[in-house]
């Protein structure tokens, strides 16, 4: 089953070597593509945040193949535990479902556009948080819910 995790920009500083590494180790699971889009509006430093989520949207959803299931990760999405991820990934893959692609959007947030054609909604945390943040706990949770389903001991965790 394939896993595309798409996302606005590309992790910079302290955060881009964790990310690398959790990508890594979550594509020994799933087969994990990753794609960046730019940032912004072209040619516009300062064009509205609508229009910076309306272009970026655009370019988010040009880059997911069809079939995949949308998952937009935003802060009023539903919260699942990493149990119920890798239950719900699980599930996916024996309904022999193509796979699902996760969005996660830049600094001013998902476009409508994306929004509307997701499939789900999913939080990371109620709480707001760099693009480069989420990736990498994105990344972590998909690699911890490789291990789940496996019955690796990574996850200690009750949920």
């Amino acid at each position: 089953m394939k896993l595309l995790v798409v996302g606005v920009g590309r992790p910079k500083g302290a955060l881009a070597e964790a990310v690398a590494e959790y990508e890594k180790r979550a594509g020994r699971y799933w087969k994990l593509d990753v794609v960046e889009v730019t940032a912004g509006v072209r040619g516009s430093a300062s064009a509205p945040p609508e229009r910076v989520r309306g272009a970026e949207a655009e370019r988010i959803l040009a880059r997911i193949p069809n079939g995949l299931d949308i998952v937009a990760l935003t802060r009023l999405g539903q919260s699942m535990s990493s149990r119920e991820l890798a239950v719900w990934l699980q599930e996916l893959g024996t309904r022999s479902e193509p796979g699902a692609a996760f969005v996660i959007g830049g600094a001013s947030g998902l476009g409508e556009a994306v929004l509307e054609r997701a499939d789900r909604r999913l939080s990371l945390s109620p709480l707001t948080m760099p693009h480069e943040m989420a990736r990498l706990v994105l990344a972590e949770q998909l690699y911890r819910a490789g291990t789940i389903v496996r019955g690796e001991p990574y996850h200690k965790g009750q949920g």
